[in-house]
């Protein structure tokens, strides 16, 4: 029997999107910071999902890094609506993977994971079964070349800070790989402001 998903993202209070043409770094993660993605079929989608945004929603992305339990982005709304941009984003992503691990024979954590889902939902009385994603996303508005560079940087160096690479170019879901003409694995943006900001 298929599960039934419900999803609810809410924005934290203290961190918004204030100009909605603005350019933003954001980093959201899965309750209970699991390590979800630790299987192809899984980032995949996150995969799949940036690309059906660029397409089809107006988002530009400009740096990415999927991480075991979260994932970082700095990314623009061409429709001027970062915030329902993310939210969609991430309903649609939490509702392919939970699918995806319930379809997954080879998922050998599956009740636990479900069972960590549900508990992060009956925390939040607003959810009335998993919660898949932690609501808040603490965007952070990017104003001049100096602070997108160090936010790219750090986007960059985090799967080398976490001890998994030795250099930011072989973690393949990164943007890292872009900036080196390496387009392979997932498509990004590039705009005049961007463009002398690859190493």
């Amino acid at each position: 029997m298929k599960q039934e998903y419900c999803f609810f993202t809410i924005m934290s209070r203290k961190y918004k999107f204030h100009d909605k043409q603005g350019l933003y770094f954001v980093s959201f993660a899965t309750v209970y910071w699991i390590d979800v993605f630790t299987r192809e079929k899984y980032l995949t989608i996150l995969a799949n999902s940036i690309d059906y945004c660029r397409a089809k929603k107006a988002m530009e992305v400009y740096a990415y890094c999927f991480m075991p339990s979260h994932v970082h982005l700095v990314f623009r709304s061409g429709k001027e609506d970062p915030s329902g941009l993310l939210r969609d984003f991430k309903k649609h992503t939490a509702k392919e993977v939970l699918q995806a691990i319930e379809d997954n024979p080879q998922e050998s954590r599956r009740e636990w994971l479900f069972w960590m889902f549900e508990k992060a939902g009956k925390e939040k009385g607003n959810i009335s079964k998993y919660q898949f994603w932690q609501h808040h996303n603490k965007p952070i508005e990017l104003w001049t070349d100096k602070v997108i560079q160090q936010k790219i940087d750090y986007i960059h160096n985090n799967p080398v800070e976490s001890g998994f690479v030795i250099d930011c170019v072989d973690w393949k879901y990164s943007s890292a790989r872009n900036y080196q003409n390496d387009h392979t694995v997932l498509k990004i943006d590039s705009d005049g402001f961007l463009l002398g900001l690859s190493k």
